[in-house]
This record gives structure tokens, sequence and C-alpha cells, in this order.
């Protein structure tokens, strides 16, 4: 059985036949790339694979072709034929100023400059260090170069939240890209990768002939594992392997081609006995992510189901940030359909995986809703044992733990999208199956849910109230608008549930339910 490659993104190392790590062919893909030559980009989220396939084309074009033999390029490249190769990644520690940022570029050109027997003569300059780099290189190996750089954007992404540096920042990256361009002559091939695609007028301006191939169909599995992948290479691990439920929780990734898994999610299911786990998301940070949700009172059942132009979709900026973008980018959320609307693309955006939608939700929950995590089980029990009684006290207890600053300078306890996000956030971070303003043929009902097997379904509907004495007849308004009548032929036992809040109270002031036949 052949080892997992966890963590690593050598490409040497992964093919080193003393080790026996499983790999997962993408030659093919890169000598379509390489054969266009130009100069490209990729966007892919963090832990998709992005630096190990940069390492793979590094070794290709220094025709390192032993650690080849068996793969699809093999006999396909010229390996007599070598290129002098830059890399340079930002992917390692954190950038939390502009000459902090400016040392790790030195570093990596002095790197560079070792690899390749050169020096540099302008340290005094980032930009002509660069610069020069380039051009020796070319002089001296008589081959144009090709040049690679890793996680692009993470200095930028590192200061997301302070405006003013994470702009600096792009300013300075913006000085060494356009070196690029204006090394035209010198370059046979250049690579970008990273997890945002800023826009081209404030970060590539100097560099206007780099191809975006992250939503070309023809590259969408050019990181990441396809179901195939998995059946195939992991055939040995898949006993008592429930493919229907893997591909729930890990897969739906989807660049407008083959959707895939997140490798190192498929690596750790394996790694850690095939026990179902956050593993993708527990390796990073989305605190700026809920910062900004929280900055644009966003309304959380809209992550279901977002619809978004092509424009917005594909870059952004740190004067701009648009949410949903971000979260697309990151891997939050993913493309569900594309739709052509009066020539415009529109694309319907929505979570990847359970995996996404449970750990988000549950994250947004405990860091912006309330100050503790409630207990799971109580609410999964009482809908399990259809004991509404317990079901009730359990949303009393959720709406009492809300902290008393959630209410502070603001009105936000006035609206019902408050209330929802509340509920929104509790029940996707438990993983229950639901639909937030679920479209019926007779209205929007608020929130519905409803188990696996339909042998319960709950239609909720939320009303804010001045005051606990007055009365917003939540419950009567589903029952006049009828509803319910959506699930009346599937649900085994359907429920209707009127929740009232009270302005004054900051809490629920009416609670009521019936059971409809």
């Amino acid at each position: 059985m052949k080892n997992l490659p966890i963590g690593i993104q050598t490409f040497a190392k992964i093919r080193d036949k003393k080790e026996n790590y499983i790999y997962i062919d993408k030659t093919d893909l890169a000598l379509n790339l390489i054969n266009s030559s130009g100069y490209y980009f990729l966007s892919r989220p963090r832990r998709f694979g992005k630096s190990l396939f940069l390492d793979t084309l590094k070794d290709i074009f220094e025709g390192k072709k032993e650690l080849f033999d068996g793969l699809y390029i093999y006999d396909k490249w010229d390996w007599d034929i070598t290129y002098p190769v830059i890399k340079i990644s930002f992917g390692a520690g954190v950038t939390e100023s502009v000459n902090d940022l400016d040392q790790t570029i030195l570093y990596s050109i002095d790197e560079n400059q070792e690899r390749l027997g050169l020096e540099c003569q302008y340290k005094e300059s980032v930009k002509n260090c660069f610069l020069d780099l380039i051009k020796k290189a070319y002089e001296k190996y008589n081959q144009k170069v090709v040049i690679l750089i890793d996680e692009y954007d993470k200095p930028i992404l590192d200061n997301i939240t302070d405006r003013e540096l994470s702009k600096e920042i792009r300013d300075r990256l913006k000085n060494i890209y356009s070196v690029i361009k204006d090394s035209d002559q010198y370059v046979k091939f250049a690579f970008l990768t990273g997890v945002s695609k800023f826009s081209k007028v404030n970060l590539f301006s100097g560099l206007n002939n780099l191809e975006d191939i992250s939503l070309n169909p023809n590259y969408a599995t050019i990181c990441g594992y396809t179901h195939k992948d998995v059946k195939e290479s992991f055939a040995e691990r898949l006993d008592d392997v429930d493919l229907d439920e893997l591909k729930k929780w890990y897969n739906g990734y989807n660049f407008l081609g083959e959707g895939v898994y997140n490798p190192f999610d498929i690596l750790l299911f394996f790694s850690r006995n095939k026990i179902y786990s956050n593993y993708w998301f527990e390796t990073g940070n989305p605190s700026f992510l809920i910062e900004i949700l929280k900055q644009k009172n966003y309304f959380l059942p809209n992550l279901e189901d977002i619809a978004i132009s092509e424009s917005d979709l594909g870059s952004f900026d740190v004067d701009d940030i648009k949410i949903e973008t971000l979260l697309f980018q990151t891997g939050y959320l993913t493309i569900k359909e594309v739709e052509t609307i009066f020539n415009q693309r529109i694309y319907k955006l929505t979570y990847p995986n359970l995996e996404v939608r449970t750990a988000l939700n549950e994250n947004i929950f405990k860091y912006l809703l309330t100050d503790s995590s409630l207990p799971k089980m109580p609410i999964l029990t009482a809908i399990l044992n259809k004991d509404m009684d317990k079901f009730k006290r359990e949303i009393y207890q959720l709406f009492a733990s809300l902290p008393y600053n959630s209410y502070v300078k603001n009105d936000i306890q006035n609206y019902e999208g408050y209330y929802a996000n509340v509920m929104y956030a509790y029940l996707a971070g438990l993983g229950i199956q639901f639909i937030a303003e679920d479209v019926s043929s007779l209205g929007r009902i608020d929130l519905t849910i409803a188990t696996p097997d339909m042998s319960q379904v709950y239609v909720i509907e939320f009303k804010v109230v001045d005051n606990k004495s007055q009365n917003a007849k939540a419950l009567e308004q589903i029952k006049e608008k009828r509803y319910y009548e959506k699930y009346q032929e599937k649900a085994d036992e359907l429920i209707i549930i009127g929740i009232e809040f009270s302005k004054e109270d900051k809490n629920i002031s009416k609670f009521e339910w019936e059971k409809i036949d």
C-alpha cells in the first residue's frame, strides 16, 4: 500500500521511489500549459496542491527526467533542453510590514542566485535586483528564463483587515510583478499562483498579458482530486467507505469543469482511520472573513444561493472587498451553476460541501453571534425524539445566550434578519438539514428544517414586536398563507412554528407550534 503524501509540496520527494507515495498525475495539464508558453495565473484555495504543481513545473523545465518515469509527460518532452528557473514563494510566515516583504523577496532572490550560480549587484533595490537576476540567468544559460511565483497574494491577505498596510504591500508587489513584463525578451514562461485574484488595474497593471486559467474548463482539475482519482489511487483504502458520503463531505469544488476534492481532506481522512472531520477548515483561520461579515451585517442565509456577475467573481481589491468574491476565492463558496442573462454571465454560488457549511457556520455562531458555544446534542436529540417541549427550551436558551454587546450602539434587535442569522448559523453549524428563505408557491418561508428521511419537517416563521405584550401572529401567518402545503405530502410529521421576538426584552416573547395532519 502506497504512503499518503500529507503536507508534501516537493515533487522530487513525492516521486522518490524509496518513499512510495501516492501521486496523482497532473503532467498532461502541465504539458498543455508549457507548450502554449506565455504568462499564466491560477487561483485556488489554500492546501489545494498549488505549490506541488508549481514545483512539478520547475522540475520539468530543469530537465529532471528520472522523476517523471511512468507519467504522461515522460515520452512527450525534450529533456535535453533545460531552462533557468527563478522560483519565489510567499507561503512561509506572515508579512507584517513593507520592510518585512522586501526582506522576504531579497532572501528568495539570494536563494535563486545561489542555485543558479549568480550574484546580484543591486542589493539596495528589490526591483533592480530581481531584474538583474532575470537578465543574468538568461545570459549565463543562453536560454529564456522560467519564472514561478507561489502564493503571490499572501502578503496582502495577511493584512486584509488593515486597509492602509495592505494597500502599501499591494503597491510594492505591483512594482515587483511589473519586472516580469519589462523582462519579456528574457522570459519563456511565467506562472503565478495564489488564493485571490486581485484587480489587474491595481496589482497586475504592469503584467497585462497575464492569462487567468482559474476558471478555464481545460484546467478545472489542475489542482485537487477527481472522484475517479480517489477511486483509482486510493482503491486499497476504500473498504467500508461510503463514496456518496465521502463526496458529500469533501467533494463539490467546481471550477467550471469536473468537480474536485480538496486533497488535504482526502489524505487526512484516510490517515485518521476514515473518520469524518473538518480537516481542511481547521488548518485555516477564517477570522478575517468573519470580521468582514460582521462589519457588513451580512444576511447569512444568502450564502446558500448567491448570484454574482462575472466581473465581480473574477477579482477584487483592498479598496473594494466583496465578501462573496472573497468567500469564493478562499474556498468557502463554489460555483453551483452559470446562467446567461441579457448577455451577462451570472454565477450562482453555494457551499462546496458539508464540511465547509457546518464548520464555517459553527465558527460564525461562536465568534460573531454568541459569547460561547451551546451544546449540540440537546436540540439534535429533541428533533430525533420528536420532543417539541425540549426543542422549544433549546431555542429559548439559544437566544438567551446572546451577548449584551450584540445590541450596544445599534438597533440590530429590531430586525427579523438578525434572529434568522442566529438560527441559521446555529443550525448550519450543527449540520442539520434546513432551507432558509424557503420559496413556496404561496410565499417565502423564513426557515424549514427537515430530517434526511423527511420523517419530520418544521416550518418556521419569525416576527419582531416592540414589546412582549404585542402579538404579531407568526403562527397565524403560516396557517393563513398555507406555507406548510409544500411539505404536506412529503413529511411523515409536519409541524408549524411561530416565533416572536421582543425588541424590548431582546428575547423570544412567544413560541407557538401546531402539528399539521
